[in-house]
């Protein structure tokens, strides 16, 4: 169990810092050009880069505090809150008819929400 957790978490930490330095460098226009990015069109570059800033804490949240034993309980902290950030995603993905990405980041919401239960349950960084 601990093994597949960690895997999971490896790989989602992967897609938040992928996608982290995705939104927080490149700029609005050239997301907007991007399979997937045509979303930014309509949003501020401000909160582009609000997520961005997100997606990088999660990379971290889902790693570090588990690597340095400082606060493990944030790993599955940070897992809760890429599922809502998940249900925001395949809400905007929805109402521009993206549903491949939907189901996309439906993935990634079971994937996160798999390490949430893990961390707070059976796989817990406690005892």
């Amino acid at each position: 169990m601990n093994l597949a957790l960690w895997i999971g978490t490896g790989l989602l930490a992967v897609v938040a810092l992928i996608g982290g330095i995705t939104k927080t460098f490149v700029p609005k226009e050239r997301l907007a050009a991007a399979h997937g990015g045509g979303w930014t069109e309509g949003a501020d570059a401000g909160l582009v880069k609000a997520l961005g800033v997100l997606e990088l804490l999660a990379a971290a949240g889902l790693i570090l505090p588990a690597v340095v034993d400082v606060a493990p309980v944030l790993v599955p902290v940070t897992a809760v809150c890429w599922v809502l950030l998940m249900v925001g995603a395949m809400a905007t993905h929805g109402r521009r008819g993206e549903w491949p990405l939907v189901a996309l980041n439906l993935v990634y919401l079971v994937l996160a929400a798999f390490i949430a239960w893990g961390r707070f349950g059976p796989g817990s960084f406690t005892g």
